[in-house]
């Protein structure tokens, strides 16, 4: 699939944009750049990471919300709970609610899909 005959796209962000139900790109802080499109229920996030390697993980963090993460692009470190994965393209893992988890940066730019249920209300 592709915007133009000489850019290819992921299918999954040309879905996002035939949504309409879309938020614009947004910057969550340096380098880290999101956008997302939900239901009533379920909310898809694709993330892009700048700036890796990351020489430390970001901060542990948990919430209410399952999530299922993918990795698009690139290598993660990914810690969940006392566990550490090293995760790369293709690589999926499912995250629990209140388990607490973060990631750290192995390759320059990562992009991953987060899936979501229920809402992050914090990200609309």
């Amino acid at each position: 699939m592709t915007k133009s005959d000489t850019t290819p796209v992921h299918p999954i962000l040309v879905a996002i944009d035939i949504a309409k139900h879309r938020n614009e790109v947004l910057i969550a802080e340096p380098g880290r750049k999101r956008r997302l499109i939900h239901t009533d229920n379920l909310m898809v996030v694709v993330w892009d990471f700048a700036g890796g390697p990351w020489e430390n993980p970001d901060s542990p963090h948990s919430h209410p919300h399952e999530q299922v993460t993918y990795i698009v692009e690139g290598e993660v470190l990914f810690f969940l709970g006392e566990e550490m994965q090293r995760l790369s393209t293709g690589d999926m893992v499912a995250v629990p609610a209140n388990v607490p988890h973060y990631i750290q940066l192995v390759s320059s730019h990562v992009r991953l899909i987060d899936s979501f249920t229920p809402l992050r209300q914090e990200f609309l």
